[in-house]
């Protein structure tokens, strides 16, 4: 018994020495990150809806200025290429859904990750160490409820194809987003395989799907605004978002869906890397998974889910192919490429 009583305390001395010593180390970063006294961060978030409240809550906790700009994650990978180029890094932190796999490569990305990331699931974290998922993108079809009811509504993929849908959907043509063509035909192929899949998108091209080189959230506009019945690819948060604000926006929970992340990173050669560091674990907190979600955007934390959980995949009843930023970056331009051959 004496044994196992000086193991146990053992433990326990163990267990307290390595909590002090974290507490130590997040500590040793707050003070390194005051000292800075500022923090930049370009983000593709909505401002209004989620950066100035993470922004206000963040100054508040730590005292510590954030300044942010946004841009579309393309333009913030060439803002921060252009700005390396000429010596002058400004962004600290920087976010997007492909920008942290293209600046990998140029070397921008500084290899760190906050302990907060160790509760996530494998897929929300970059296995080399570079990213930190904050939250999930899910894209699903959306639709009109004053032009279709919901029984009416297309249910499987496999429903799209019914000539009565001929020229009534419209999805985003852009070229570089998985939120539109490129992403759709990757959904498409991944899930039917090449052969299969092609013969679906050939078929899927007869309906006369109509493309605008726009955002996901303007094609869902349009669709509210009544010019088409179905939004082939859109954001369902998006849906519910408008919904709530009285729009005739609904979206179908279609297997599979396309999930997507928006992850965050710390830029290589950062002005103020300690300051980056701490907001990167800051959006990646549990403090700051539960502002995503009151932002009605999904967190990538299992505990803290969406204001409406039906919007996130179970696994099961809504099911979902999870693309990192590496695998769309690499494979975008091939699916781009298809998708303007067949969609003309």
């Amino acid at each position: 018994m004496k044994g196992h009583h000086r193991i146990g305390l053992a433990a326990l001395a163990l267990g307290l020495s390595l909590t002090s010593h974290l507490q130590a180390a997040e500590q040793a970063l707050i003070d390194a990150a005051r000292k800075e006294g500022q923090v930049v961060w370009y983000t593709t978030q909505i401002i209004n809806q989620l950066v100035a409240p993470i922004a206000s809550a963040f100054e508040a906790k730590y005292g510590i200025k954030v300044t942010y700009a946004r841009a579309d994650a393309s333009e913030v990978a060439l803002r921060l290429i252009n700005e390396a180029k000429a010596g002058k890094v400004m962004a600290d932190i920087f976010d997007g859904t492909l920008t942290s796999a293209a600046l990998k490569k140029q070397g921008m990305v500084l290899k760190w990750l906050p302990d907060s990331a160790k509760r996530l699931p494998p897929q929300y974290v970059d296995a080399e160490g570079y990213w930190a998922a904050t939250n999930l993108y899910v894209l699903t079809p959306g639709y009109n409820t004053s032009l279709i009811k919901a029984a009416d509504a297309p249910k499987t993929l496999q429903d799209l194809l019914n000539p009565k849908w001929k020229g009534k959907i419209v999805w985003s043509s852009s070229a570089g987003s998985a939120s539109g063509v490129p992403g759709f035909v990757g959904l498409i192929l991944a899930e039917m395989g090449e052969e299969k899949g092609m013969a679906y998108l050939r078929d899927l091209s007869k309906q006369n799907v109509s493309g605008m080189p726009v955002a996901a959230r303007q094609v869902l506009d349009q669709v509210i605004a009544g010019e088409y019945s179905i939004a082939l690819s859109i954001f369902n948060n998006h849906a519910v978002i408008s919904a709530a604000q009285g729009a005739p926006s609904a979206w179908i929970p279609m297997n599979p869906a396309l999930a997507t992340l928006s992850v965050a990173s710390v830029t290589k050669g950062a002005p103020h890397e300690n300051a980056g560091k701490l907001l990167l674990d800051f959006l990646v907190s549990e403090e700051g998974q539960k502002m995503f979600r009151d932002a009605d955007y999904m967190p990538v934390d299992p505990n803290i889910a969406p204001r409406d959980p039906s919007l996130r995949p179970d696994g099961e009843k809504f099911r979902a192919i999870y693309l990192t930023p590496e695998v769309l970056e690499s494979t975008i331009p091939k699916w781009a490429a298809i998708a303007k051959d067949l969609f003309k």
